[in-house]
C-alpha cells in the first residue's frame, strides 16, 4: 500500500502546478540568497584587502624615509611627520586589524551588517572598541540582510506550509475521503505518509538547491555542506510534525492554513521579538553615545591637569622617570600619561557595558530553546562566523592588540629613543583568531528538542481514538 500510495503521491506532485511553482521558487530563492551572501562576502574581503593597501604603501613610503635619514639625508621633514618619533609612527602607520571571512560566511550574514570588519589601532587613539558598529540603513536592520539564513529560517517553513496544509481537508472537500476510508489503511496513517512523501520531495529540492548554492560559491566544505542540509531537514521535520497535527485535528483547509500561519508567526517573529524586548528592559546597556560623552569630558578634565598627572605616571614608573627631565617632556609625554588615566577612570562604565551584554547573551541563550527559529538562526551564524559571539571574540582581540600596540610605544617614548628602521621592523603584527570552542561547543541539540516533542505530539494524535478517525471521515 505504500508503495502505491508513494507512486500516487510523486504523480500529483509532478503534475501539480502549484507544486512546480513552490519548487522552482525554492531553487531561485536558494541561489539568489547565495549569491547575496556571496557579495557580502566579496565587499567584506575587498575592504580588508583596501585597508592593507593602503597601511603596506604608507609602510614603504616610511621604510625608504626612514633609511634615507639613517643614511645622514637631510630631508627637511616637519616634527609631526618624522618617522623617527615612535609616536608618529604609532599613529600614522597603523596596522589592520581585520577580521577575515570564513569559507561559510556566505550562507548567514548574522551580526556583520552591523559590525565593521577592521580597525586601525592608534598610539592616541581610542582602543575601547566602542566604535566597531558601523552606519547602516535602518530598513536593512530593521528586516536582516537576503541570504541562505532568512531563506531556511523564514521561508522555509512557508513552503513547507504551501505544500502540506490542506493534505486531508483537501480530499474531505473533494469528496473522496469517504471512498479512502473504505481503502485497507488507516486515515492516520494515509495522511502520515503523503505529508512523509511530502517531506521527502522537499527534502530532495533542498539537497539540490543547497548543491547547487554551494558549487556556485565554490565552497569545498563537505562537513559544512553536510551540516547545513541536516539543519534544514531538521527544521522541516518541526513544521512537518506541527502540519501533521494540524491536519488531524482541524477540518478545513482555511482552518489549517490560518492555525499554522499563526504558529509560524509566533516562533519564528513573536518569540524572537519578545526575548529581545524582555532582555532590554532586564539588562539595559549603556548607550555608546553615552559613553564617548563620557570619555570626552574626562578627557576634557584630564588635559586641564595633564603636568600633574604626568608627574604621578612617572612616580608609579621609575623606569621611565630616569630618562626624562623637564627639557625633555613634550606634548605626547603629557597626552600619553592622561590617556592611562582617563582608561581607567571608564573601567567602571566600560565594565558595566560588557557585563550587561554578557547577561543579555546568556538570558538569550536561556530562552533561545522556545523557538525553533531562533535556534537555527544561531547555529547558521555560529558556523557562518557571523555570531555575536565571534564578534565578541574580535572585539576582545582588538583591545589586547591596541594594548600591545601601544605598549610597544611606550618605552620607547618615555626613554626618548629615536624610531629605526629595525623597530619598524618589529612592529606587532595582528593576526584574527577564530574561537573554535563557539562552533564546537553549540550544536542542534535544542532543534532535536524540539522535533522530539512535536513527534511526541504526533504520535499521541497518531494513537487517537477509532471514534476520532470517525469523525473525521465524516
Amino acid at each position: 500500500m505504500f508503495t502505491y500510495n508513494f507512486k500516487y503521491e510523486l504523480k500529483l506532485l509532478l503534475r501539480s502546478s502549484w507544486i512546480q511553482l513552490l519548487t522552482l521558487l525554492l531553487l531561485l530563492l536558494f541561489v539568489f540568497a547565495s549569491y547575496n551572501g556571496k557579495q557580502k562576502v566579496d565587499k567584506r574581503t575587498a575592504d580588508i584587502t583596501s585597508a592593507q593597501t593602503v597601511v603596506d604603501t604608507s609602510d614603504k613610503e616610511t621604510l625608504s624615509i626612514l633609511l634615507a635619514i639613517e643614511k645622514g639625508e637631510d630631508l627637511n621633514l616637519s616634527p609631526w611627520v618624522t618617522p623617527t618619533s615612535p609616536i608618529n609612527i604609532g599613529n600614522q602607520n597603523p596596522r589592520v586589524a581585520a577580521m577575515p571571512a570564513n569559507e561559510m560566511a556566505f550562507m548567514s550574514v548574522g551580526q556583520s551588517d552591523i559590525y565593521t570588519h577592521y580597525v586601525l589601532p592608534k598610539v592616541s587613539g581610542d582602543d575601547f572598541a566602542l566604535n566597531l558598529s558601523e552606519m547602516a540603513s535602518p530598513i536593512q536592520l530593521l528586516f536582516g540582510s537576503f541570504d541562505l539564513a532568512f531563506v531556511v529560517v523564514y521561508l522555509l517553513p512557508l513552503i513547507v506550509i504551501a505544500f502540506s496544509y490542506n493534505v486531508l481537508s483537501e480530499e474531505r472537500e473533494r469528496g473522496s475521503l469517504k471512498l479512502l476510508a473504505s481503502q485497507p489503511i488507516s486515515i492516520r496513517k494515509w495522511v502520515f505518509q503523503k505529508i512523509g512523501i511530502r517531506m521527502f520531495w522537499i527534502s530532495i529540492m533542498v539537497l539540490l538547491a543547497t548543491t547547487v548554492a554551494f558549487l556556485l560559491n565554490d565552497i569545498k566544505s563537505f562537513d559544512g555542506y553536510v551540516l547545513f542540509f541536516v539543519t534544514c531537514v531538521i527544521y522541516m521535520l518541526f513544521w512537518f510534525g506541527l502540519t501533521f497535527a494540524v491536519n488531524i485535528q482541524i477540518g478545513k483547509s482555511t482552518q489549517n492554513a490560518f492555525v499554522l500561519l499563526g504558529f509560524w508567526i509566533v516562533f519564528v517573529l513573536l518569540i524572537p521579538s519578545i526575548i529581545n524586548q524582555v532582555s532590554d528592559v532586564l539588562y539595559p546597556v549603556p548607550s555608546r553615545n553615552q559613553l564617548i560623552n563620557e570619555m570626552r569630558e574626562h578627557k576634557s578634565e584630564a588635559e586641564k591637569k595633564q603636568d600633574q598627572i604626568l608627574d604621578n605616571f612617572l612616580r608609579d614608573h621609575p623606569e621611565y622617570a630616569v630618562n626624562n627631565d623637564a627639557n625633555s617632556k613634550s606634548f605626547w609625554h603629557s597626552y600619553m600619561a592622561s590617556q592611562k588615566i582617563v582608561k581607567e577612570e571608564l573601567q567602571p562604565l566600560l565594565s558595566e557595558f560588557d557585563n550587561n551584554l554578557a547577561k543579555r547573551q546568556k538570558w538569550v541563550n536561556k530562552l533561545q530553546w522556545l523557538s525553533p527559529a531562533i535556534l537555527v538562526q544561531q547555529d547558521l551564524n555560529t558556523r557562518a562566523g557571523t555570531s555575536k559571539a565571534d564578534y565578541e571574540n574580535y572585539r576582545q582581540q582588538i583591545l589586547n592588540f591596541s594594548n600591545e600596540w601601544r605598549d610597544y610605544f611606550m618605552p620607547l617614548l618615555y626613554n626618548n629613543q629615536v624610531f629605526t628602521s629595525e623597530h619598524f621592523s618589529k612592529l606587532p603584527i595582528f593576526q584574527y583568531k577564530s574561537d573554535k570552542s563557539i562552533i564546537n561547543g553549540y550544536r542542534l541539540w535544542g532543534v532535536l528538542l524540539l522535533t522530539s516533542i512535536v513527534l511526541v505530539i504526533v504520535v499521541i494524535t497518531y494513537k487517537l481514538r477509532t471514534k476520532k478517525e470517525y469523525s473525521i471521515i465524516q
